[in-house]
């Protein structure tokens, strides 16, 4: 097989951290591995398949090293250096939100609509989705497929790994200041995080939706290359370290039973049917560490004749961001870019 010079931008965050383990994880083909982040971090070793390698500063790094590019970096750096990397040779994954919409870069969930990756040949870059929008999209697939879905009411709850690292550590800190009766000044987050939940990710639109909600409107719409798909999405902070659920109830075109709509899940690679006494799975328990889309508590919805309930759940930074953002490249180099 052949292999593929590398770049990881962010590759001390949590999505880049995440990236390295898979890529180690899935022996992916890498002729050559760079580590690309801020200035703080120029010059810290990262340890990967045996080997350290030290950390590249984003401004001043040649991008004609590497052949496939993933930018793990907010909104910003994506905009600015997303370009410079295409334009010197590579072949960008993106999982900012910054190109997701954009008309020439394809939106990509390898499970859901994997022939789109074709578009990447106009910007050389492909954008992965939302790490809500990615779970939500594997698990409507053969519903939608089967029987078509006219609306979606969705409320996710999504863990503090979403936001960082410096997330993770303001949960942990309030967690024990609270419990020994100390006061909290909240730094991440608006409010309170450790045992509350905010109905509050990103910022709030005109429309009284949060721009997080909105992601998943746009990004369903845009997968699926259905736009009379109406959703009505709540997003939801709650105190977990790591792991996205989503509470889903669809609006079907015709009629599909619990059995019908469970059979065609359990046939999904990917897709994990939790059955049983305890119906579902939870973001620390089985999401965490994990690669599955968990889909349980299927049930028809007692209020609607074409209603159906779904609980969704998997871990925000491998499935959610990660993995498929890997699974997106491995598909490339079989189908695109091999000899």
């Amino acid at each position: 097989m052949s292999q593929y010079s590398i770049s990881i931008v962010g590759a001390t965050g949590l999505v880049g951290t995440t990236l390295l383990s898979l890529l180690e994880e899935r022996n992916f083909p890498i002729k050559d591995l760079y580590l690309v982040a801020s200035q703080q971090s120029v010059g810290k070793e990262i340890k990967f398949r045996g080997k350290n390698y030290c950390v590249h500063e984003l401004t001043t790094f040649n991008f004609s090293q590497s052949h496939i590019a993933f930018f793990c970096v907010g909104n910003d750096l994506a905009a600015e250096y997303a370009p410079k990397a295409a334009a010197s040779g590579n072949i960008v994954i993106d999982k900012s939100f910054y190109y997701r919409n954009h008309d020439d870069v394809p939106l990509v969930i390898p499970e859901v609509n994997v022939n789109v990756i074709a578009d990447y040949r106009k910007m050389n870059i492909i954008s992965n989705p939302n790490c809500n929008t990615i779970p939500i999209a594997v698990g409507l697939k053969p519903i939608y497929d089967a029987v078509g879905i006219s609306r979606i009411n969705v409320a996710t709850y999504q863990s503090v790994s979403g936001t960082g690292k410096e997330a993770i550590t303001e949960l942990t800190e309030q967690t024990k200041q609270l419990l020994g009766n100390e006061k909290i000044h909240p730094k991440v987050y608006a409010q309170q995080i450790a045992f509350n939940v905010l109905p509050h990710i990103d910022d709030f639109q005109d429309n009284g939706y949060t721009r997080e909600e909105m992601k998943i409107v746009w990004e369903l719409q845009k997968i699926f290359n259905d736009y009379t798909l109406a959703i009505n999405p709540t997003a939801v902070r709650v105190p977990v370290y790591c792991g996205h659920a989503a509470s889903v109830h669809l609006e079907t075109k015709d009629k599909i039973t619990v059995e019908q709509a469970s059979t065609l899940l359990s046939h999904v690679p990917g897709i994990k049917l939790v059955t049983g006494k305890f119906p579902y799975a939870t973001p620390a328990h089985d999401a965490a560490g994990n690669d599955y889309v968990y889909v349980g508590r299927v049930r028809e919805d007692i209020s609607h004749e074409r209603g159906l309930n779904l609980w969704i759940v998997s871990d925000n930074l491998r499935k959610g961001a990660a993995l498929n953002a890997i699974q997106i490249t491995e598909h490339l180099i079989e189908h695109y870019l091999s000899p």
